[in-house]
Parts: structure tokens; C-alpha cells; sequence
């Protein structure tokens, strides 16, 4: 998939086997973690996979997580970006459009997530027309849970998954579509 995006500092674009180095070392980190079921990866190896399906996703789905760079110098900072989940139910729903990011500690508090978000919020409904876009947060997330209110999406409800983690289920609506 050849889609290059840019926000007015970041560029996003679909990741790369030669991301898999940056991605390392932002999932390597337990503090980007802590409300990501406390799964940080511990080998390189461990990266491969998840670019190669993301490159799936693409293929499928024309759309995904994006890496994310920094304009002023090309730093990578993360991903963000559109999925949509139809590999599994997440608070009852499956075939849906989510939004979501994972940005590396070091490019927290910049506003970098929220200008990420605003922008893939008018792309899903501007660009792809998506009626319904859905996201869900750790409950305890505080930053990521503000960050999706100022941006327009709506709380809907707390639920807990399976494995005993309150998440917060958050939507919004276009309502340009008709």
C-alpha cells in the first residue's frame, strides 16, 4: 500500500520490515505498557510478525496502523492509526473501525497524540466515509481516555474483558454521512 499521509508535524505511512528496529525499542519499554496488559517484547523477533500483519491488514482492509514520524527530523514516535477488527470480539462487537495510537514514552505530552487523532477522525469520515468509529482505552488510562474526549469521541460505557481489565468503550458518530 502506497498512502503517505501528513498531519502539519507528523508524516504516516504504512510501516516497514526496516520500522521494526524503532518499534523494538517503543515495545521494549514497560512504561508504554502499563496499560497495555503488561506485555512488553523482549526480542526483536517478536516485532516481525505483528509489521507482517499489519501489512495484511493493509492489503485487506486498505487501511491500518500507520508508522509515525516526526516531520522536523524523522524521528520515529509511534503508530497511530485506523484498523479494522474483525479478528476478534472486543465488548461484544467485531467488524468494526477502531481508532487507536502507541506512541514511544519519549513523544508523550508533545500533543503529537491528539493532533494524530483529529486527523485520522476526519480521514476515516471524510476519505473513507466510515459511518461508526469506535476505540477503547485502559479505564485507568487517563491520558489516552482525555485525549479521545477532547477529540470528539463519546464515552459510551466501562466494560470488563475477559481477562478481568476494566476498559473504557469510546465512539463517535458521522455525521455527515447520510
Amino acid at each position: 500500500m502506497n498512502l503517505n499521509l501528513e498531519t502539519d508535524r507528523l508524516i504516516l505511512r504504512p510501516f516497514t520490515i526496516d520500522d521494526a528496529e524503532a518499534m523494538f525499542i517503543m515495545d521494549s519499554n514497560p512504561i508504554v505498557h502499563k496499560y497495555l496488559w503488561n506485555k512488553p517484547v523482549h526480542d526483536i523477533t517478536e516485532i516481525y510478525p505483528v509489521i507482517e500483519s499489519l501489512q495484511k491488514q493493509y492489503a485487506a482492509n486498505r487501511i491500518g496502523r500507520f508508522a509515525t514520524f516526526l516531520k522536523e527530523d524523522g524521528q520515529f514516535i509511534g503508530w497511530t492509526g485506523i484498523k479494522f477488527i474483525n479478528d476478534h470480539v472486543e465488548n461484544g462487537n467485531t467488524n468494526f473501525y477502531d481508532y487507536g495510537y502507541r506512541l514511544d514514552e519519549r513523544f508523550w505530552n508533545k500533543g503529537y497524540a491528539t493532533e494524530a487523532t483529529k486527523f485520522w477522525l476526519d480521514y476515516g469520515f471524510n476519505q473513507m466515509q466510515i459511518q461508526e468509529m469506535n476505540a477503547y482505552t485502559h479505564a485507568q488510562n487517563g491520558a489516552s481516555n482525555h485525549i479521545l474526549s477532547k477529540c470528539g469521541m463519546q464515552f459510551v460505557e466501562e466494560y470488563t474483558a475477559e481477562d478481568g481489565i476494566n476498559w473504557k468503550w469510546w465512539q463517535l458518530l458521522n455525521l455527515n454521512q447520510k
